[in-house]
């Protein structure tokens, strides 16, 4: 007796027309999914609030709930902000010529974890503890730290795992402009002097609770009589020029990769050689700006201050806009390829928008932030040439756009300050003292607190970092910080250093 046989099933294949209906059904539940989320957040403090006093009065059953809110919301962030770690890997991999992929990889993964056991140990509390003006003294692997952090009312954890993120940013920052030509043990040595000191040190300065940066100008601090402290909201300086200048002095310790050729030697042949992978960089410039959503909103530390959050985001997303824009025109007008649109300077002028605002999007309106986008770009764009000019390789632009960028963005704050916003809380915004710019009406005190500030840590980070470059550079091989001249003009820095490859054939 035969088997019977199995009637095959009928496949239904959509069609365009039900394609498009499905995408626009998940589409609009997404929306509107947004949508209720942000209304939430808009009536939460009007709703906890109690009728004796809708702004400051709570009870205990209000401020744990709000204090729950905010932590979740800080480590939604955290997660946004550390989700940016595969758009540096992307971007950097894709700037990168094909044979040094893997050692870009593997070097940002090793950032991250040693960045991650470092800042546990004794990075946060370098950081965030209290000792004096210079460094934090308490807190050493976490141990004897209170269980919130300060008055943020988030769990000392909570709040570590949102900081570690942005370590964890400075640190992969600081390998962009030294791809292709550091040897990856010189690259753990360097990593170590970042994450562990030179980072949380300088860092304490401006965001430690006794950092004299961020006390300045108060009685009993240094410069009383300027009435100002140095701000940096989500980071252009703490972050972005740390990392950009400890690029710098690397690059400046490492001199350019074998074989390149600067434009003031060769017109027709200089130039950064191209990259092994635009659309891998491209991808990851829009996954850092994604990430950048967290790193800037989530410096509120605050669900509560919603109109702080969507302020920001808003601010966020002009400035990019406006600063790929720039970096766009420019070299279509101006660059040596008249006429032709430059992918890898509108990747750059969209992040150095982003690095830019990331001081003072708490504080500009979105035309302030949109002229600081549009000068952003500018300012990507004729770093990018003066590098080239002092022959200085710079592989994925990690200086003008860290660096340089996050200077004038926390110079821009002095500017561009709207005078209507003060300070975020984990009740909701303070207006008590708003911080007003030169340009709508107020006087040059918060722009000098600014150039201060910026001067002050932009030089020492420079100072310091030169110092710990030059003395791995003296090590013996192979901990000394450039790899032999074989890696570099033989098979790569993928063979040579780890005895793989990222693709079946390279360049």
């Amino acid at each position: 007796m035969g088997r019977k046989r199995s009637t095959p099933a009928v496949v239904h294949q959509l069609t365009k027309t039900e394609k498009w209906k499905i995408g626009l059904t998940i589409f609009t539940g997404k929306i509107l999914g947004l949508l209720v989320v942000l209304a939430i957040m808009k009536m939460l403090p009007g709703i906890m609030a109690t009728p004796a006093s809708a702004a400051e009065t709570y009870t205990a059953h209000e401020t744990s709930m709000m204090n729950s809110i905010n932590t979740v919301w800080t480590l939604v962030a955290a997660f946004l902000v550390f989700g940016m770690q595969a758009g540096f890997v992307m971007l950097e991999a894709g700037f990168a010529r094909s044979k040094e992929v893997v050692n870009v990889l593997l070097e940002c993964i090793f950032d991250t974890a040693i960045c991650g056991i470092l800042f546990w140990a004794i990075g946060y509390a370098f950081m965030f503890s209290h000792g004096n003006g210079f460094i934090g003294k308490n807190w050493f692997f976490l141990s004897g730290a209170p269980t919130t952090y300060e008055a943020t009312g988030i769990p000392i954890l909570a709040h570590w795992i949102f900081q570690f993120a942005f370590a964890d940013t400075t640190s992969t920052i600081t390998s962009g402009a030294m791809i292709g030509r550091t040897s990856f043990r010189g690259d753990i040595l360097y990593s170590i002097g970042v994450t562990g000191f030179i980072y949380p040190i300088i860092g304490h300065w401006a965001w430690g609770p006794d950092g004299w940066l961020a006390l300045m100008g108060s009685p009993g601090n240094f410069f009383p009589g300027l009435g100002q402290g140095f701000r940096d909201f989500a980071g252009s300086t703490v972050v972005h020029t740390i990392g950009g200048v400890i690029s710098l002095a690397g690059a400046l310790v490492l001199g350019p990769r074998i074989g390149r050729i600067f434009k003031r030697d060769d017109k027709e042949k200089g130039g950064l050689p191209p990259a092994h992978n635009l659309p891998l960089a491209a991808v990851g410039a829009f996954i850092l700006w994604f990430g950048w959503y967290g790193f800037n909103p989530g410096s509120t530390l605050s669900a509560m201050d919603a109109d702080g959050i969507g302020r920001i985001a808003a601010n966020t997303t002009l400035a990019a806009c406006a600063g790929s824009l720039t970096a766009m025109l420019l070299p279509l007008w101006l660059g040596p390829n008249k006429g032709k649109y430059d992918l890898p300077f509108t990747i750059n002028g969209l992040l150095a928008g982003l690095v830019a605002i990331t001081c003072p999007c708490y504080w500009v309106s979105p035309l302030g932030a949109i002229l600081i986008g549009l000068i952003a770009g500018v300012v990507v764009y004729y770093g990018t040439l003066l590098l080239e000019h002092f022959r200085i390789d710079d592989p994925v632009g990690a200086v003008p756009v860290h660096c340089m960028a996050g200077i004038w963005g926390t110079l821009s704050l002095g500017l561009f300050a709207s005078g209507q916003y003060g300070t975020t809380g984990p009740n909701g915004a303070d207006v008590s003292a708003t911080v007003k710019g030169i340009f709508y009406g107020g006087g040059w005190d918060v722009f000098e607190a600014q150039l201060i500030g910026s001067a002050v840590i932009t030089m020492s980070t420079f100072i310091i970092a030169m110092i710990l470059m030059w003395v791995i550079s003296k090590f013996p091989y192979p901990w000394k910080l450039r790899v032999e001249p074989a890696a570099e003009t033989g098979p790569g820095l993928d063979i040579f250093e780890h005895g793989a490859s990222a693709y079946a054939t390279q360049d």
